[in-house]
């Protein structure tokens, strides 16, 4: 079993900044990502990053959030700048085998864009 704890949440005005944080219980060559959920919404993709480092960012997000994985610290970061209203959402850091042995979700961290 693999804890996943998150961190880095909170309330922000539009066009601000947040960084994000999830750090897995042990070590892992998984792939970590981050997922959110809006009221009455699906949860979705945000990002995600192998072991080795290649990324992915939903469209909605890319050019304006990065994430980045410390290996050596079992941590993986989402920074998030030019923040906006729809941003807001329970962010979920999950990590999961390439091969689908293991699927693990942090206890989500909310994340509020207003004014």
């Amino acid at each position: 079993q693999v804890q996943l704890v998150e961190s880095g949440g909170g309330l922000v005005q539009p066009g601000g900044s947040l960084r994000l944080s999830c750090a897995a219980s042990r070590s892992s060559f998984g792939i970590m990502g981050w997922y959110r959920q809006a009221p009455g919404k699906q949860r979705e993709l945000v990002a995600d990053i192998r072991f080795s480092g290649s990324a992915n960012l939903a469209d909605s997000v890319k050019g304006r959030f990065t994430i980045s994985r410390d290996n050596a610290k079992n941590t993986v970061y989402l920074q998030m700048n030019g923040l906006k209203p729809e941003d807001t959402a329970v962010y979920y850091c999950r990590l999961q085998s390439v091969a689908g042995a293991y699927d693990y979700w942090g206890q989500g961290t909310q994340v509020t864009i207003s004014s």
